[in-house]
């Protein structure tokens, strides 16, 4: 399940959640499928823009 399917109902919390999914996804380059990838970037549109800091995994 990703966030194409579920998301906390928590709105306050959404921004903070596809933060978290977008950087675990980027740390261990697992891949994105196209309606996870619109889904996110629909939902980011709501968020503050705000850099991301990732360490990707040896």
């Amino acid at each position: 399940m990703d966030v194409a399917e579920w998301l906390p109902p928590a709105a306050g919390y959404r921004c903070t959640y596809i933060t978290d999914w977008t950087v675990v996804k980027t740390r261990w380059g697992l891949s994105v499928d196209q309606v996870e990838a619109d889904a996110l970037h629909r939902l980011a549109a709501a968020c503050p823009d705000e850099p991301l800091t990732v360490t990707l995994a040896r």
